[in-house]
């Protein structure tokens, strides 16, 4: 096991048992003319975290470890995304709408992709979830379970919607869980520190949250006992 000084205690986990999740990382969230810049969010603020993410990266892909990318994604068609989920809010552009990176939140369209500096490679996971959660309506649960999966660490956005309900949903099926703090972002700075407080409150009632440079340190020392 390894360990990472975190909070509200030290994080343990087993280095081939655990895979990173990088959260929605795409284009409709992060640049301008998507789907976060449509709701009158200020993006730069998501662009800021994108060096940490790929150093993040860096760290597991140069272990071998996974490296799982979601997107909030529909079809086309959009027979996966209840009305309701268009309807809401006052965009100016809506989900499955054009907007200058093509429809928003639709697969295959350029800002759904993920942006060019995180892109995945050869090998790693990518998720299209048509959900916040990346649970739900995707297989994922399944697919970790047949790698032997235990442990997730997180990043990506926004800390308090994609990335929170998903790791709540991931400790729910059992997962052991931690957010990389400084690789993960909110349009709302007050947002971010509250999902962080609720994540690790009451003893890491959901998981534990430390910064990047705790993580690093735990693959450069030698591992403890169970």
């Amino acid at each position: 096991m390894r360990s990472v000084k975190a909070e509200p205690y030290d994080y343990r986990f087993p280095e081939a048992g655990t895979a990173l999740v990088v959260i929605d990382m795409q284009r409709d969230f992060i640049e301008p003319g998507g789907f976060g810049d449509a709701l009158g969010n200020d993006v730069s603020r998501l662009v800021a975290i994108i060096p940490t993410v790929a150093d993040l990266i860096a760290l597991f892909r140069n272990r071998g470890l996974t490296v799982i990318h979601t997107r909030e994604a529909h079809l086309p068609d959009m027979s996966d995304c209840p009305p309701s989920k268009v309807a809401r809010g006052n965009a100016s552009v809506r989900i499955g709408e054009e907007g200058p990176m093509g429809r928003l939140l639709v697969r295959g369209e350029p800002g759904n992709q993920i942006v060019d500096a995180l892109a995945p490679v050869e090998g790693e996971w990518v998720i299209d979830k048509p959900g916040k959660g990346m649970f739900w309506n995707t297989g994922l649960h399944e697919r970790l379970q047949a790698e032997g999966i235990t442990h997730l660490v997180f990043a990506g956005v926004t800390t308090e919607v994609c990335v929170q309900t998903s790791m709540r949903e991931a400790n729910d099926r059992g997962y052991e869980c931690l957010l990389v703090t400084d690789a993960t972002e909110s349009y709302f700075e007050h947002f971010k520190t509250a999902t962080i407080e609720m994540i690790t409150a009451q003893g890491g009632i959901v998981g534990w949250a430390a910064p990047l440079a705790n993580l690093a340190v735990a693959f450069e020392t030698e591992e403890v006992s169970a």
